[in-house]
């Protein structure tokens, strides 16, 4: 692999898209530098390699970068901010991904390349200021700062109008990248998304996800395949299942309260049980996260040195430490709810091949593996309707977690949903 491009996997026409409006940012770079311009905007018969007329070629200084979850959104972000700085001479190499720029910007150590990652639930107004006054400089090294957002839909109204301030009027070096689930790009403000060129990324398919981890994972061509069919498109989750046993065991627990709901004696131990799962797996990821953040910020602070009165951090430090400790408490929380939602995620896809047997249509399965033992069964004998209910189920407790309902009472409910929804067809 060279080119930052051929990261995105399934997504030509975006990366074709970003490598033109790199060039034309390169063009409009050298006319800062020769104080010929004070707009981000190049016409696009006078960019390199790009067709006259082409409007997609054109740069500008706020971007929405949207799709479904595993389409790559801060991915394809990550690109582009390397594209940006990228030093490679021709201009039909941008992104080239072997130049200092590029290396360091897809290792996310770039000064002048800053990724905004909401560690907690939301991103609170008063980091979104720090992070705009910093990225109001000139940059240091390269040709733009670039500020990246991930999950910007997480952005409190307060930190969303402090970003909108400076996206009306942008400093002239400074180029803003926002990401945002596409089911959901309405939890962005109206007038921020109007300020933004709008980059939609969709849905890599089942070979694209095979390929990638068959030919850069270098994964066993059987798992991969099965790995990729069930992912729901999500790159990131395949490359998990197909590697990570706690992965394919959560899935089966999230699978298994189809039948488990059914029956009084097993839905609600079934309910318990992934619940308390989805909290051990995130727990463990967060553990592992807390535990080499907690000391580098010890050291950072002076603990662990060994001359006289330097092994204990100076006074006056236990805040900064407390404080720490408080935003890892914070992703915590938001690293389990993550957890959970990507089961119910799949029990709503499950759900979604029974009602496709149930009437007959001919549409590729989200879980192939569960055809036979699961799916299958339940479309045969299950009524649409009755399908659609416990769909909604599951859709209804994902909008109840979003809205801060305690996990155990939000799964307990939507399985009683289910088992009545289902037990009314059994009993018909």
């Amino acid at each position: 692999m060279t080119n930052v491009f051929d990261r995105l996997t399934g997504q030509d026409a975006i990366a074709d898209e970003l490598r033109a409006a790199a060039r034309a940012a390169r063009m409009l770079a050298q006319r800062l530098d020769a104080g010929q311009s004070d707009g981000l905007f190049v016409p696009d018969d006078e960019i390199p390699g790009v067709d006259a007329g082409w409007s997609r070629a054109s740069m500008t200084h706020s971007w929405l970068f949207t799709g479904p979850p595993g389409s790559g959104r801060s991915v394809a972000a990550t690109c582009f901010a390397a594209a940006l700085q990228c030093q490679a001479p021709d201009p039909a190499d941008i992104g080239c991904g072997e130049c200092r720029a590029c290396v360091t910007v897809m290792a996310k150590t770039h000064a002048d390349v800053r990724h905004v990652v909401p560690e907690g639930l939301s991103l609170a107004v008063s980091a979104m200021r720090d992070i705009v006054q910093a990225a109001s400089r000139r940059p240091g090294t390269g040709r733009w700062q670039v500020v990246i957002v991930e999950d910007a839909d997480r952005l409190t109204e307060q930190a969303a109008n402090a970003l909108l301030k400076v996206v009306e009027e942008p400093p002239p070096r400074t180029v803003f990248l926002l990401c945002a689930p596409s089911v959901d790009p309405e939890d962005i403000s109206v007038t921020l998304r109007s300020r933004c060129r709008h980059i939609a990324l969709v849905t890599p398919t089942t070979a694209d996800i095979e390929r990638v981890l068959v030919e850069r994972d270098g994964l066993d061509p059987e798992q991969a395949h099965w790995a990729a069919s069930v992912c729901g498109g999500h790159i990131g989750r395949a490359r998990r299942l197909a590697t990570d046993p706690d992965a394919r065991e959560q899935r089966e627990k999230a699978l298994s309260l189809a039948r488990a709901a059914t029956r009084d004696s097993t839905a609600y131990a079934a309910a318990e049980e992934l619940v308390k799962s989805a909290d051990a797996a995130a727990k463990a990821i967060a553990a592992e996260l807390d535990e080499a953040e907690t000391e580098e910020m010890r050291t950072a602070l002076g603990a662990g040195g060994t001359g006289k009165g330097t092994s204990r951090m100076p006074r006056g430090t236990a805040g900064a430490l407390k404080e720490l400790e408080k935003r890892q408490k914070s992703r915590a929380t938001r690293v389990g709810r993550d957890v959970l939602d990507r089961a119910l995620v799949d029990l709503a896809a499950l759900f979604r091949d029974a009602l496709v047997v149930s009437v007959g249509a001919q549409v590729t399965p989200m879980h192939p593996d569960k055809s036979d033992s699961i799916s299958v069964p339940m479309g045969e004998y299950a009524r649409p309707e009755q399908l659609l209910a416990c769909v909604e189920a599951v859709l209804d407790c994902r909008e109840a977690l979003d809205k801060n309902v305690k996990p155990k009472f939000a799964v307990d409910d939507m399985v009683a949903r289910i088992g009545l929804a289902l037990k009314r067809k059994v009993d018909a």
